[in-house]
């Protein structure tokens, strides 16, 4: 049976890549290269399927050869301190109602991983090479902040929840989610700049990155 192509966007700077497929926020990944970015982007397929299945959506079984570049930007800074930083054409596009609602579940689901991640972990996460990363707890409280600076990003203006505060956090979250969850025609939210499909792929890769991450750093053999 042919496989349909898979559109993916580049950003590409001087020491890091970011690649991401189109269709589902979330489904990013980076390296010191855009080849290795695809490496890694197809390496964690079987990983975003099950998040795609969180949001009741099935993911496409998607191999490299699959992979159609249909938006390659350049990166700057902040692509090569390792964020995917650039809103792009494709990320101005319209979304209908039903668009929308789509985004907002899949937002929704990396959430509900990332929390179900964090319940599995343990306290203390291996560390990297030269003994960095965070635990888990200052991990769950980097999400928690970097949610409400996206917060403030499409418009919302709530107090910075803590992570003990888990009522202030399903708040925030549900306020996000209204916003993604409307039709757009595209224009930057809340006169700033950031549009809701931007929106929806950044909140969406920077809870799955850390979930990932802490699974990695949570089995000792890995």
């Amino acid at each position: 049976m042919h496989q349909e192509r898979v559109e993916i966007g580049e950003e590409v700077g001087a020491k890091k890549a970011f690649v991401w497929v189109i269709d589902w926020p979330g489904w990013c990944r980076g390296g010191k290269d855009t080849a290795r970015a695809i490496d890694a982007l197809i390496e964690h397929g079987p990983r975003y399927a099950i998040v795609a299945h969180e949001a009741g959506l099935e993911l496409p079984d998607v191999s490299a050869h699959d992979l159609d570049a249909v938006e390659s930007v350049g990166g700057g800074g902040g692509t090569d301190f390792g964020v995917p930083s650039v809103i792009t054409d494709l990320d101005r596009r319209p979304t209908t109602a039903a668009e929308a609602d789509r985004l907002a579940m899949l937002v929704e689901a990396a959430w509900t991983i990332f929390d179900r991640v964090a319940a599995g972990a343990p306290a203390e996460l291996r560390k990297g090479p030269r003994g960095g990363g965070r635990d888990r707890d200052k991990m769950i409280g980097h999400v928690i902040e970097a949610d409400d600076a996206y917060a403030r990003e499409i418009g919302l203006r709530l107090p910075t929840p803590s992570r003990a505060d888990r009522a202030a956090v399903e708040a925030e979250r549900a306020a996000i989610l209204d916003v993604l969850g409307r039709s757009s025609d595209g224009s930057p939210l809340a006169d700033r700049k950031w549009t809701p499909r931007y929106a929806a792929r950044r909140i969406a890769w920077h809870a799955l990155d850390h979930a990932w991450e802490m699974e990695d750093r949570a089995d000792p053999t890995a």
